[in-house]
């Protein structure tokens, strides 16, 4: 058995040096994420850091546009929430969705999908909007191999645990396309584009 342990050991020693040997890692690429959470948590900073940087362009005094402003012939933008709105649903969903992962309560103030009506200001609504990311960072943290696939429920839908961690980002990408479009509409490049 000894001998046999030996030679697979061997074996695999002799066909690993005759493989040729991966590139070393450039340093402008990330290193691999080690686990599920990893790469959960890497994703809630991507958008993150699209959703918040691209509130921060738009001037508080465009917070309140609403694509129906332009009277677009033949637009369909009458019913569509407002720049603010559209963040304050943003982070409504995250606090939902990351909250199931990782069983935080949302806010109390949070009455329905468009958020607290009472965040007016630039500042508030962007602060509502890192508070709810910074959610989406817990639940990452906290999910597992073990738990990634348990059962949990938002509202009325049941969903294991990875599906409504990797669905809130899913949402964000969402609302991320309809922000940068709010942004363009205003004359304003998303710091994402910026340089490009």
């Amino acid at each position: 058995m000894r001998i046999m342990v030996f030679l697979f050991a061997l074996a695999a020693s002799a066909a690993a040096q005759t493989q040729p040997s991966a590139p070393a890692p450039s340093s402008n690429q990330p290193a691999a994420p080690a686990s599920i959470s990893a790469v959960v948590d890497r994703e809630v900073s991507n958008y993150e850091r699209l959703l918040v940087n691209a509130a921060d362009a738009m001037p508080e005094d465009k917070f309140n546009f609403n694509p129906a402003s332009l009277n677009i012939p033949g637009a369909a933008y009458k019913d569509v929430r407002t720049f603010a709105t559209l963040l304050k649903h943003t982070a409504t969903a995250n606090y939902f969705y990351w909250g199931a992962v990782s069983g935080e309560k949302p806010p109390d103030s949070i009455k329905g999908p468009n958020g607290p009506d009472e965040l007016k200001t630039k500042a508030e609504i962007i602060q509502f909007l890192k508070d709810s990311f910074a959610a989406g960072h817990r639940a990452a943290r906290m999910l597992t191999t073990e738990n990634a696939l348990e059962a949990v429920q938002v509202r009325n839908q049941n969903g294991a645990r990875l599906y409504f961690a990797t669905n809130a980002v899913i949402h964000c990408a969402d609302e991320y396309g309809q922000v940068v479009e709010y942004l363009r509409m205003n004359g304003i490049v998303p710091p994402a584009s910026a340089g490009r």
